[in-house]
């Protein structure tokens, strides 16, 4: 007689299976296997798995808790599903980025991070432009903007790679000091794929 199994568990060939459906979903890019990412309203534990994120060197300035302006607003709970969304590894089913949106009509100007781990691996591209379909969809955007620190070169060119291109530059008072940032924006978006 077989033993019993609690109902979430599975088998070693039922797990193999998940994990071939689950690279079929993924797609292609550059040679890199880009998880497909799902957009959702923030919760209350997604919140604060965000705030504890911590980024390595230079990019420890995007860690949450950097400007507790920042901060306050992330753990708000009446910007969940209005401004603040979560970004899921399809695959995975976990969190594994953020997006934030500011709608004036129909300009959307967003903020966007990947959780630290993911940054870095070639997955910004695909979690960009599944956040602009998103407000595109889901908000109506028609048009975006963004603001990126000027020193994260590496932010910059996935930008630059998903359609945005440099409309100007600022100082910006954050993080306990005036800091460098570019603006960038583009226009529509292409049809999903």
């Amino acid at each position: 007689m077989a033993a019993a199994r609690a109902p979430h568990t599975l088998t070693a060939a039922q797990k193999g299976v998940r994990q071939r459906l689950d690279a079929r979903r993924a797609r292609r890019l550059g040679g890199v296997t880009a998880p497909q990412f799902t957009i959702r309203a923030m919760t209350a534990a997604d919140a604060h798995a965000v705030a504890a994120w911590r980024y390595p060197g230079e990019y420890s300035f995007y860690d949450a808790d950097a400007d507790p302006d920042d901060l306050a607003e992330l753990l708000d709970p009446t910007g969940w599903g209005r401004r603040y969304f979560a970004a899921d590894d399809a695959a995975q089913r976990q969190l594994a980025g953020l997006l934030v949106v500011k709608l004036t009509g129909r300009v959307a100007e967003i903020g966007l991070g990947l959780r630290p781990d993911l940054a870095g691996h070639g997955l910004g591209e695909p979690f960009v432009r599944t956040c602009l379909r998103f407000a595109s969809a889901e908000l109506g955007a028609q048009s975006y903007t963004l603001a990126v620190a000027a020193f994260n070169r590496r932010a910059i060119t996935v930008y630059e790679r998903a359609g945005f291109r440099e409309a100007g530059r600022f100082e910006h008072f954050t993080n306990g000091g005036l800091h460098a940032f570019i603006r960038m924006a583009r226009d529509t978006i292409e049809s999903p794929a």
